[in-house]
């Protein structure tokens, strides 16, 4: 039998979590295909195991942010490049809703320093993208930025609860994050 790997547990943790979010450490364990004490022997306690979990989600968020060349893309006045990066940004975070789903509703992320900190570093790269958009007249100006940053988190929001649910199968979902993102804040 082949050992697991703590970043094994953690992809199991992440989607077991995405369902149950009050799961125990014995069904996480159970969803890893892991003995408690192979689990214990990991993440001594579960606020472990969500830090790793949230460090994942930070972690993802940020390739997909520097996958699509966001802090270059948001020193720009390009409309196609900035309008090409919004779409491509929204395409990224689609394929790793999973953890980034994560990032964006787990408690732990809100209340563990370090976690919040990187994760309102990430969000403001993000703002300033918007803010570039906006000066560009690719999205609304006369909406506040923050309105912007809070109404993507939701359409994200959005993605990985259909994509839990099965409301929407994973091939749509980009197509219809994009039009819903630019049909409400783009010119």
């Amino acid at each position: 039998m082949m050992a697991v790997t703590a970043d094994q547990i953690v992809t199991a943790a992440i989607h077991h979590l995405n369902d149950h979010p009050t799961a125990s450490m014995a069904e996480l364990a159970e969803a890893a295909g892991v003995s408690r004490a192979t689990l214990h022997r990991h993440f001594s306690s579960r606020d472990d195991l969500l830090v790793a979990l949230g460090r994942r989600a930070l972690e993802r968020w940020q390739q997909a942010q520097d996958a699509v060349g966001l802090t270059a893309a948001a020193q720009e006045n390009d409309q196609d490049r900035l309008r090409g990066t919004l779409r491509d940004l929204l395409t990224a975070l689609v394929e790793v809703a999973d953890e980034h789903g994560f990032a964006l509703t787990d408690h732990a992320m809100a209340v563990h320093p370090d976690l919040l900190r990187r994760s309102d570093e990430l969000e403001e790269r993000e703002i300033a993208l918007f803010a570039a958009a906006q000066r560009a007249g690719v999205l609304r100006a006369e909406l506040p930025v923050r309105w912007i940053s809070n109404t993507w988190y939701g359409l994200l929001v959005a993605v990985r609860e259909s994509l839990r649910r099965g409301d929407v199968a994973r091939r749509d979902m980009a197509g219809l994050l994009v039009d819903a993102f630019f049909n409400g804040a783009g010119r």
